[in-house]
């Protein structure tokens, strides 16, 4: 399987601009991140569903167990989505 490119990869001058000496902007880039690894896993869970493959189930239950814990740390850390909409 090919990895998956991000634009910040093809273009440098897109890099996300983190002000270290903001903790709100800290914050906000951190959930920002966590979200979206969270979305980039529950897609590959939704391609693994389609597949044939002998170890599906146990890459599906890795997959949600890593989106659980990156949940728990959103809901651990003050970053759950209640306050960020």
């Amino acid at each position: 399987m090919d990895k998956p490119t991000y634009p910040d990869q093809d273009n440098p001058c897109m890099l996300r601009r983190v002000r270290l000496d903001h903790h709100d902007s800290v914050r906000n880039h951190v959930h920002q991140q966590v979200l979206t690894e969270v979305e980039r896993l529950e897609r590959r869970i939704e391609i693994l569903r389609l597949a044939k493959a002998p170890h599906v189930a146990v890459m599906i239950s890795t997959y949600e167990r890593m989106i659980d814990r990156k949940k728990g740390f959103l809901r651990n850390w003050d970053l759950d989505e209640q306050r960020y909409y």
